[in-house]
């Protein structure tokens, strides 16, 4: 995202796969691609803080409930509009 060189995994990607990631359902290998872009990204480490925070803070505030239909699609309908913004840029960018 940076423009400097391009990363061996997009930011698309990426923020697509960061719940999965907060949860512990990837695989070592993907884990391991994740950090190093995380590591290299700003921007994307930015959006992995705060979904982790978004994660923890509805952990807390519902417990072992599951969140609300209409708080969840809120959430995915955000994350949806957050992910094609970045695609947008990598395609500027490229």
């Amino acid at each position: 995202m940076s423009g400097e060189e391009p990363y061996a995994t997009p930011c698309s990607e990426v923020l697509d796969k960061v719940y999965a990631y907060l949860d512990g359902e990837l695989e070592e290998a993907n884990c391991a691609e994740i950090r190093r872009h995380l590591d290299e990204c700003a921007p994307c480490l930015r959006e992995y803080g705060l979904e982790e925070a978004v994660k923890k803070i509805v952990a807390k505030c519902c417990g072992c409930d599951p969140a609300p239909a209409q708080l969840r699609a809120r959430l995915m309908e955000q994350l949806a509009q957050a992910r094609a913004a970045m695609r947008g840029r990598e395609a500027v960018a490229e």
